[in-house]
């Protein structure tokens, strides 16, 4: 009943219904600006920055997992950073959220990561709940900042 495959180009209008669903749980639909053509793009670049696993239930799409590698300075190893995951809310309780977890975890493993990481909205307690059935750590002591492209334009002038 489950399967969990990377994205092709052809789902690029699936990850973009997807975000767009995530968004609006998210109550920040006012923000997602992506199109099917961005998703697209990376998809089919030589060197993409993003990869996405689809889960399909039944054989439809229920749920997402985007991701990309970064790097430890201080570990001295790449680390899987996940941005999104989300399972269409009549879907959870299914153990989608765990198997698309799981099957990053074994691409981490492949690649030999040191880390796994992503953020959480600190009111989602669904997800911080189900994050701690992980043993996953709340990195409390770090803060996320974030530029904008009006900031970054106005650093980049400086």
């Amino acid at each position: 009943m489950l399967n969990i495959r990377p994205a092709t180009r052809a789902d690029a209008p699936v990850i973009a219904s997807l975000v767009r669903e995530l968004a609006d749980y998210e109550k920040l639909l006012d923000e997602a600006k992506a199109t099917p053509d961005d998703f697209l793009r990376e998809l089919e670049s030589p060197n993409p920055v993003i990869h996405v696993l689809i889960a399909e239930w039944n054989g439809e799409p229920v749920g997402f997992a985007l991701y990309f590698f970064n790097f430890s300075t201080f570990v001295g190893r790449p680390g899987l950073y996940l941005e999104d995951l989300f399972v269409r809310p009549e879907q959870r309780s299914h153990g989608i959220g765990r198997a698309l977890l799981r099957a990053l975890a074994r691409i981490a493993t492949e690649r030999g990561c040191g880390r796994m990481e992503w953020a959480v909205l600190d009111w989602n307690e669904p997800a911080l709940k189900f994050y701690k059935t992980l043993d996953a750590r709340q990195m409390n002591e770090w803060i996320i900042h974030r530029l904008t492209p009006v900031e970054i334009a106005k650093l980049a002038a400086e």
